[in-house]
């Protein structure tokens, strides 16, 4: 009997799956489905958008320590922007998946801009 082995990294395949199920949740979500994955989806949407902006904005450190300060950061950008619409009287499940995704996306492109410009810009010691 033989056994098969496989040595991939199955990491990329798990990040494309979470990102799949992740936006199906942000859909779901605002097109208002009564659907059983509407909750758990769209609670996995808000966890990894601002997750994955915030993990790319902090490279510089070791993959535990960045996996753990975006996941805390992303709490708390879900917890601000759901204080912000309940003290303004603006309550709506669509509102927060589109404010979290707008605020995910600039700072996703603030963090790439950031590198675009220090990769362009000579360094100190290019005198």
């Amino acid at each position: 009997m033989r056994t098969l082995r496989i040595n991939r990294d199955l990491s990329p395949l798990l990040t494309g799956a979470t990102a799949a199920v992740a936006t199906a949740g942000a859909l779901l979500a605002l097109t208002g489905s009564d659907s059983a994955l509407r909750g758990p989806c769209a609670l996995l949407f808000l966890l990894c958008a601002p997750a994955a902006s915030i993990a790319t904005a902090l490279r510089g450190l070791d993959p535990f320590a960045r996996t753990l300060c975006a996941l805390a950061g992303s709490v708390v950008v879900d917890m601000l922007v759901a204080q912000a619409m309940l003290a303004l009287h603006h309550w709506s499940v669509r509102g927060g998946v589109v404010v979290i995704a707008v605020l995910s996306l600039l700072l996703l492109l603030l963090t790439l801009l950031r590198d675009r410009v220090h990769r362009g810009s000579p360094g100190p010691d290019s005198r």
